[in-house]
């Protein structure tokens, strides 16, 4: 069997989140949710996120699983948003104690700050498996970008995260602390290793050239057409290529409040004695 996937793009962070359901139980998975966030103003909104529990709600779905691929550096999740919402347990990968101990050194956060993952309900071990109704949910370490990536795959829709993008746009950044092309490379070719017909889906898409945004391709258009990492690139020639590239890179709009917010599993910092949280800004760190 295979799964129903609902795409949500979101347009302010080019990020996609996906409902991803077994048609014959109605159980269901959320993977990378977005909570909307202004960084002019530090508002946040829950367009989005509402737009997610809308459609779970009409088709009478029952939530599962809030997922993170990754601690994402563009966008803040909506997790405990939607886990108040609909229920669920939020799970990530459980390398996420390499990315909380490295940036609570980054914010110079103090003891209450815990980097064993315990701000999540679930942390998944590399070759994990659970039900989703019918369908079976497996997890596999993907890591490069960050250190703490994972790729889930629901009967033959495979979810990636930010290791690849569509094939005329390529691969991830490897220059955050923690990332490696090397390591990438090799996450990759494991995600290529899936039969050819199996569908990939992205976690963003920019438009390049000014076409329509996309989000779902193949094994086989990866292998054919991407222009970073297609079927007979090396893995010194894509290293090469990788390091060259993120070295000319800046960082993501939304890294600050992104990695503060999401490495605590959604949460933001409690609230100070005037009722406000607030994020720190590292002054010519990053």
């Amino acid at each position: 069997m295979n799964p129903t996937v609902k795409a949500f793009f979101h347009e302010p962070t080019y990020t996609v989140s996906y409902v991803v359901s077994d048609p014959q139980t109605g159980r269901a998975v959320i993977i990378d949710s977005v909570l909307d966030f202004d960084i002019k103003s530090g508002r946040t909104g829950t367009q989005a996120a509402d737009e997610v529990i809308a459609y779970i709600k009409s088709e009478n779905l029952e939530t599962d699983w809030i997922l993170e691929t990754h601690v994402h550096a563009d966008h803040l999740t909506a997790a405990p948003y939607l886990q108040e919402k609909l229920g669920g347990t939020i799970g990530i990968g459980g390398c996420v104690d390499k990315v909380q101990s490295t940036f609570k050194t980054v914010f110079n956060f103090g003891d209450e700050m815990q980097t064993d993952g315990s701000q999540f309900q679930h942390l998944f071990a590399d070759g994990e498996s659970c039900p989703v109704g019918n369908l079976t949910l497996e997890v596999m370490y993907t890591p490069g970008h960050t250190p703490a990536c994972v790729t889930y795959k629901i009967g033959d829709a495979v979810f990636v995260g930010d290791t690849l993008f569509m094939p005329d746009y390529g691969s991830a950044r490897c220059d955050f602390p923690g990332g490696d092309a090397r390591v990438l490379y090799k996450s990759i070719r494991k995600i290529l290793s899936f039969p050819r017909e199996t569908r990939l889906f992205m976690c963003h898409d920019y438009g390049p050239n000014g076409r329509d945004y996309a989000w779902e391709t193949s094994v086989a258009e990866q292998l054919a057409d991407n222009i970073h990492i297609h079927e007979g690139v090396t893995e010194e020639e894509f290293v090469a290529m990788r390091e060259g590239r993120d070295a000319d890179l800046s960082m993501p709009v939304l890294i600050i409040p992104s990695v503060q917010v999401n490495m605590c599993g959604g949460q933001f910092p409690p609230a100070e004695e005037n009722g406000v949280s607030y994020l720190k800004t590292p002054v010519d760190l990053l």
